[in-house]
């Protein structure tokens, strides 16, 4: 836990960026029958029932104190799927950067591996030379700020039905142009100081 809250510390550094990574899916879901439409005090009517079309994997990547973060969408959550967003990161959104901090929870694909099972070893070596990366502890996800952003993403785009996905694609993508647009930022308080005086219980207790 402190050392993800100490990566949180650091000043900003435009060749070392802090970005942090989630991961969550969505079914995609299509009305069985048309909604009923709106009308004067009274919103439109869903019906409960729906057909299952699929699922898909969202992968979110945001740098805090550039205020700046981006979804890619996949079919599944893979190793590859995993490994070709983290490409992404490197290559695309952070290319000057000597080397990238990367904040993730401890899922199995979230491991340099899944880079050499997706890539030639030259190139998966060189992503991986480009990467700092620090874990949050089990049953700590919420020390990655990147769930906060999935939290948003879900309130604020996710909370409705999707009939296909290339229709989710298309919402997800207006949401990260809006935010990134406004400049939205996490309001991160939390400190090493401040965890081991309001989380004391998680610290082992040493006896004299």
């Amino acid at each position: 836990m402190e050392d993800v809250l100490d990566v949180y510390q650091r000043p900003g550094d435009p060749t070392h960026p802090v970005v942090c990574l989630d991961e969550t899916s969505r079914q995609v879901v299509a009305e069985a029958r048309d909604p009923l439409p709106v009308r004067p005090g009274r919103v439109a009517r869903h019906d409960p029932e729906y057909a299952r079309e699929g699922v898909v994997n969202l992968c979110l990547v945001t740098e805090p104190l550039r205020r700046w973060r981006q979804v890619r969408l996949s079919t599944r959550r893979t190793r590859l799927d995993f490994a070709h967003c983290v490409q992404e990161v490197v290559d695309v959104h952070s290319p000057d950067a000597a080397r990238i901090v990367l904040v993730l929870d401890q899922l199995n694909t979230h491991s340099p591996a899944s880079l050499y099972e997706a890539f030639p070893p030259a190139d998966a070596k060189r992503l991986a030379d480009k990467l700092e990366m620090h874990d949050t502890p089990k049953h700590g996800s919420w020390l990655n700020m990147a769930e906060i952003e999935l939290s948003v993403l879900q309130r604020q785009c996710l909370s409705r039905r999707f009939g296909d996905r290339a229709t989710m694609e298309r919402e997800v993508a207006a949401w990260v142009m809006a935010r990134n647009g406004t400049v939205a930022t996490i309001d991160w308080q939390v400190t090493t100081a401040d965890a081991r005086i309001k989380l004391k219980r998680l610290y082992p207790v040493i006896q004299g």
